[in-house]
């Protein structure tokens, strides 16, 4: 099982900045199956959307709201994925978390970090 570990939150003003890291640890074995990375939030009170995600190709998928403000970016020596949040909006608060899917047919075996806390304030 790999494991993941989120840091980068923090509060910060409307129109700011902020780079989230996520680090992968795991077996060898377990770190081989990683292919796609991603960030998901969830602000109070709403369901866990997708914000982000990017294969080890360097393919890369965003929400239309944070498109052309965020940036996911990832370092596949390191086993570690970005997310660069710029223009920052109080609507972007919330818990975000790093996630690797692992689908066996409908269902996710991938792995969820702790999450790391992003405040915009107005």
């Amino acid at each position: 099982q790999v494991q993941l570990v989120e840091s980068g939150g923090g509060l910060v003003q409307t129109g700011g900045s902020l780079r989230l890291s996520c680090a992968a640890s795991g077996s060898i074995f377990s770190l081989k199956t990683i292919n796609t990375m991603g960030w998901h939030r969830q602000a109070p009170g709403k369901q866990r959307e997708l914000v982000a995600e990017i294969t080890v190709g360097g393919i890369t998928n965003y929400a239309d709201s944070v498109k052309d403000r965020f940036t996911i970016s990832r370092d596949n020596a390191k086993n570690s994925v970005f997310l660069q949040m710029n223009s920052l909006k109080p609507e972007d608060t919330g818990v975000y978390y790093c996630h690797t899917p692992r689908y066996v047919g409908p269902v996710d075996f991938g792995s969820w970090g702790q999450g790391t806390t992003v405040t915009v304030s107005s």
